[in-house]
C-alpha cells in the first residue's frame, strides 16, 4: 500500500495535465499507467498534434509559440474566435453538445495553450495539414493553425519530462482494476503491477484513462454489430475499465454511448496502433476523390467540408460497406495535393494508365458498376466553377444522387490511383457526467461522489455524431486541468 493526496490513473494528455496542475498546487501525485513505459501515453501518444483552441489574431498565436514579425505579417493565420468556435463545435454535434462543457472548453482553450506551453510542450505551425500559397501568400484553412512538435507523441514526452521533474511518480505497468469506495468516499484504487495486487491509497483519484474503444466486447455492445471488426488506431490498452471502475460505485453515463470518432484508414494496417508509424496509415485526403465500395458505387459527399469536419464520422460509413473497405480514386490533376502519407511504404495502392484498367486491378469491386459510376460522376461536375483546395470552392455535381459539393473534380487524366481504406476507430465518446467547475464525477442523483473525479475521453457529453479535429487534445487540456485543481485543492482541505 503507497499513500498519496491524489492518484490519477492514465499517462496520456489530460492525466498529465491533472497530475501536473495538482503537483503545481502542493499535492503529492502518483500516476498509473496500464502500458510499458516505451507503450505510454495513451491515445494521446497516437494524436496528430493538431491542436484547435480559440483566437483572433496572430499576436494570441504568438503567446503559444514564436512566429518571426515578417511572417506573422505575411501570412493569412485564418481565425477561430470564441463564437466561430462555438459555432463549429455546435453544428458538427448537431447542437447536442452539452452547453456548460462546451463552453468550458472553448473560453478555456487558448490560457491551456498558454499553459501547456509553460510546462514544457511546444508548438510550431501546421504548414503541412492545412495551408497553402494563394495568390502568392501563405493560407491558412481549417481554423487550427498550431500542432505539437512531434505531434501527440511529442506532447506526451514533454509533459513526461516536467513531471518526472516536479517529483510525480509514475508507475508502470500498473492497471488500476477498481476503485477503494467505502460508500461514500473514494479512498484509493486497486491495481494489478505486473501481476501483482497493489493498493494505491489516496485522498483524491482522477481517472483520465481513455474510453472503450480498443475493447472488441464494448464496441460492439455499446456501438453495434460489426464494430469489433475496426482497427484500433490508438492504444490497445483503452479497454474501459475506467468507465467500469466508475459505474461500479454509481457514477452517471452521460453522452453518445453509441458514438465514437472513427477514420477512413489504411485497409491493411496492424489490428493496433503502432507509435513510431502512427500517422502512416492516415487517409485523409478523400475530398479530392470519389470514394468507392465494393459494388463500384459513391456512399459519401466526400466533398461536404474539409476533411477535419468529416473524417470522424466518415469511418463509420466505410465500415457499413460490403466487407468494411473502400476505395479512394484520383487521377494525376490532385496527385500532388496528396498528403505525404499517401507515398509511404505500407500503402493499399493500385495504379493503371485508364480507367478499365484500374476497374479490374480493384480487388473486390464490381468493375462494371465502377465505371458506370465514374461515367455519371464526370458527366455530372460542374467544369463552370474554378477549382481551390484551399477553400470550400462550390466546385460540385449537378444531378446524381449523392452530390459531391466542393473539390469536384472529372477523373479523366492519367494514371488513376485508387487507394483501399477500412475503418480506424480513435475513442469513443461515451462517458461520465462530471461537475464542469471542478472536474468531480457526478451519481445517478446528480450529485458529486466525494474523492472522484475525471478527464479527457473519460469524459460524456461533449462529442455527438462527430467531431471537429484537433478539439481532443485541447479537451483534455482543459479538464485535465480543472480536474487536478479540483482534486488537489479537496486532498489538501482535507
Amino acid at each position: 500500500m503507497q499513500q498519496f493526496d491524489v492518484i490519477v490513473v492514465g499517462k496520456g494528455n489530460a492525466a498529465l495535465c491533472a497530475a501536473l496542475t495538482a503537483r503545481d498546487k502542493g499535492a503529492s501525485v502518483a500516476m498509473l499507467e496500464a502500458a510499458t513505459e516505451d507503450e505510454s501515453g495513451g491515445n494521446s501518444r497516437f494524436a496528430g498534434g493538431v491542436m484547435r483552441f480559440a483566437y483572433d489574431k496572430v499576436e494570441d498565436l504568438q503567446q503559444i509559440t514564436d512566429i518571426p514579425e515578417d511572417e506573422a505579417k505575411n501570412t493569412d493565420w485564418d481565425s477561430n474566435s470564441i463564437e466561430e468556435f462555438y459555432e463549429d463545435l455546435y453544428r458538427v454535434t448537431n447542437y447536442r453538445t452539452d452547453p456548460n462543457l462546451s463552453e468550458t472548453l472553448i473560453t478555456q482553450s487558448h490560457a491551456g495553450m498558454v499553459w501547456l506551453r509553460g510546462q514544457g510542450a511546444s508548438f510550431v505551425p501546421n504548414y503541412g495539414a492545412q495551408s497553402a500559397i494563394v495568390n502568392g501568400k501563405r493560407k491558412f484553412f481549417g481554423r487550427f493553425p498550431l500542432t505539437v512538435n512531434g505531434g501527440g507523441a511529442g506532447l506526451v514526452d514533454d509533459l513526461t519530462r516536467t513531471a518526472v521533474k516536479k517529483g510525480i511518480e509514475i508507475f508502470y505497468e500498473t492497471r488500476a482494476i477498481s476503485l477503494i469506495y467505502d460508500g461514500e468516499h473514494v479512498l484509493g484504487v486497486r491495481a494489478k503491477q505486473q501481476g501483482k495486487l497493489v493498493e494505491f491509497h489516496g485522498l483524491s483519484v482522477v481517472l483520465a484513462c481513455g474510453g472503450f474503444e480498443a475493447n472488441p466486447e464494448m464496441r460492439t455492445r455499446y456501438l453495434g454489430p460489426g464494430w469489433e471488426l475496426a482497427k484500433v488506431r490508438g492504444s490497445r490498452h483503452n479497454l474501459g475499465e475506467g468507465l467500469k471502475m466508475a459505474l461500479e460505485i454509481g457514477a452517471c453515463p452521460y453522452g453518445n454511448w453509441s458514438g465514437r470518432h472513427a477514420v477512413s484508414w489504411e485497409q491493411h494496417a496492424p489490428e493496433f496502433g503502432v507509435v513510431e508509424r502512427s500517422h502512416e496509415p492516415y487517409r485523409h485526403s478523400y475530398p479530392l476523390s470519389i470514394m468507392i465500395n465494393a459494388e463500384g458505387k459513391r456512399f459519401v459527399d466526400e466533398g461536404a467540408d474539409f476533411y477535419n469536419y468529416t473524417y470522424a464520422k466518415y469511418g463509420a460509413e466505410v465500415l457499413k460497406q460490403s466487407g468494411q473497405f473502400a476505395y479512394q480514386v484520383f487521377d494525376a490533376k490532385v496527385k500532388p495535393l496528396l498528403k505525404s502519407e499517401y507515398s509511404g511504404r505500407n500503402v493499399t495502392r493500385f495504379t493503371a494508365n485508364t480507367l478499365e484498367e484500374l476497374a479490374g486491378k480493384l480487388e473486390g469491386v464490381d468493375p462494371q458498376g465502377f465505371l458506370r459510376t465514374v461515367r455519371e460522376y464526370n458527366a455530372a461536375v460542374r467544369t463552370d466553377v474554378p477549382f481551390n483546395h484551399a477553400v470550400r470552392d462550390g466546385r460540385g455535381t449537378v444531378g446524381i444522387d449523392i452530390p459531391k459539393s466542393n473539390w469536384a473534380n472529372t477523373l479523366d487524366t492519367a494514371p488513376f490511383e485508387a487507394y483501399g481504406v477500412t475503418c480506424g476507430i480513435t475513442f469513443t465518446f461515451g462517458g461520465v457526467r462530471i461537475d464542469h467547475e471542478t472536474g468531480q464525477v457526478l451519481d445517478l442523483g446528480y450529485k458529486p461522489i466525494p474523492g472522484l473525479y475525471a478527464a479527457g475521453e473519460m469524459v460524456g457529453g461533449i462529442f455527438y455524431f462527430n467531431y471537429p479535429a484537433g478539439t481532443g487534445l485541447v479537451s483534455g487540456t482543459v479538464f485535465g486541468r480543472i480536474a487536478g485543481a479540483g482534486a488537489s485543492g479537496a486532498a489538501l482541505a482535507a
